[in-house]
């Protein structure tokens, strides 16, 4: 008996081993980060919680809300907290990064702490989503919307992306006579063009335009024309004089370039030798380019697109046109971009949300008010899609097709915060310097120079090329 009472004992002792064994798989299995990240399966029974962070008011959270319900309904094992940072975004955030209490995805400023954090290597590389991915690719998307920490890297997408046109009233051309800007790019004015009809639309006090001898621009009533001192701004008109904040290798300082110093030059006379434009002093005085077009302070002003939810519940008779040209057209691309935290147990998972989080139809309130654009390319060359956000809407004038949505995606030029290394330590050094080619009281090359020598110390090369 003992030999068979021995074997039984042995047998059991094994088949304890065993199911120890297939036990401890089983666990590990439920509760590999790897696995669970990498299924992308929304028939998973795995429950998964994502978390992320954005900005914005509460309209421009509402979309981030609805497209976390599509995503949910489709991925019902997943749950996303959204964590809305209302104030002080880019502190808050990287104090939770700090302490490891860091969101799966979160909205991210490219001119901000978005590199820093990149540099680090806190983010997936979202180019490797992108090349397996068929629903979504480069080409699939409106160009200039993705960050690259340097290129086959990408660390960001943006969700809406936003450019520039020429906004006006179109009861003061109306009164004045004189013929609004062209919408189409081809019939675009000259920078000369542009100045000769701000001059027109320029009013004092005694009923004079700027193209009176007898003008007085120390008591201007209207001005002809808005142009924002914010290198956002700016930027489209040293992109249309082939000028750039940074030689093409990445080497040279590039504001104190002959393209960019003609630029800034021409900018700084529409304020101080035409007095067309308020100055950053007479711009205290401005309002919102919706109340300054509507009380007519302004006839014109050169503002990002978001302004057209503002005009539209202004309502007054306003239209968009495209921008004066200098040599080429040119828009500046700019808009915010989500990213992954490499720290994620479910990348797969995040990386679904965050298509989700770019789907225009979760946020077509936003897009019909006129406040964002919609990233995927097809919204913009579909008709029956073009015409969800942009016909029989007030936001949406009849000369946004062609100013602005056509612009983009044929002339749009990447924010420098995009591919400038380095990018607020060169501007911290720039900004004190162009307030004075404001005010007049330097020339835009002097100015650049004087600070020349201090900003090519602060050039660290682009992140668009190799080096």
């Amino acid at each position: 008996m003992s030999q068979p009472r021995k074997s039984v004992f042995i047998t059991l002792a094994l088949v304890l081993m065993l199911a120890a064994v297939l036990s401890a798989c089983s666990k590990s299995d439920t509760a590999s980060p790897d696995t669970s990240a990498s299924s992308g399966n929304s028939g998973s029974k795995e429950n998964i919680k994502l978390r992320m962070t954005v900005w914005g008011s509460p309209e421009e959270v509402a979309p981030y809300k609805k497209a976390i319900q599509n995503f949910e309904a489709k991925h019902p094992s997943v749950k996303v907290e959204l964590q809305h940072i209302a104030a002080d975004y880019d502190t808050k955030l990287t104090t939770m990064v700090a302490g490891n209490d860091v969101p799966d995805i979160a909205m991210m400023e490219s001119g901000t702490i978005a590199f820093p954090m990149a540099e680090q290597g806190k983010f997936y590389n979202l180019q490797e989503f992108l090349d397996t991915d068929a629903d979504i690719s480069p080409d699939t998307l409106v160009p200039n919307i993705t960050y690259s920490l340097e290129p086959g890297n990408v660390i960001g997408i943006g969700p809406g992306p936003e450019s520039f046109g020429l906004f006006y009233n179109e009861d003061i051309f109306k009164e004045a006579g004189v013929e609004p800007p062209p919408s189409n790019v081809a019939d675009a004015w000259t920078w000369d063009e542009f100045v000769e009809v701000a001059k027109k639309l320029t009013v004092d006090m005694n009923g004079k335009t700027a193209a009176d001898p007898d003008f007085d621009p120390a008591k201007i009533k209207q001005y002809g024309a808005n142009i924002s001192t914010w290198w956002g701004v700016y930027s489209n008109f040293i992109y249309s004089n082939g000028g750039d904040f940074i030689s093409a290798d990445g080497k040279t300082f590039g504001l104190n370039q002959p393209e960019a110093v003609e630029a800034l030059q021409k900018i700084s006379d529409l304020m101080n030798v035409h007095h067309v434009s308020p100055s950053p002093v007479q711009s205290k005085n401005i309002p919102a380019t919706n109340v300054a077009l509507q009380t007519k302070k302004v006839a014109m002003t050169v503002d990002g697109q978001w302004a057209s939810a503002g005009l539209a519940q202004s309502k007054f008779n306003f239209n968009v046109g495209v921008m004066p040209v200098m040599k080429e057209p040119v828009t500046t691309v700019v808009c915010g971009m989500f990213s992954i935290f490499k720290s994620t147990k479910h990348p797969q998972e995040t990386w679904e949300l965050l298509k989700a989080l770019l789907d225009p139809e979760a946020s077509i309130d936003m897009l019909t008010a006129g406040t964002w654009m919609p990233s995927p390319k097809d919204w913009y060359t579909d008709p029956a899609l073009l015409a969800k956000w942009t016909e029989n809407l007030d936001a949406r004038p009849s000369g946004y097709k062609e100013a602005i949505v056509d612009v983009i995606l044929t002339k749009g030029h990447q924010t420098p915060t995009g591919y400038v290394k380095n990018f607020n330590n060169i501007m911290d050094l720039v900004n004190p310097a162009l307030d004075k080619v404001w005010l007049g009281q330097q020339t835009a090359q002097e100015a650049m120079d004087s600070i020349a020598a201090k900003a090519q110390a602060q050039i660290k090369g682009r992140r668009d090329i190799k080096e």
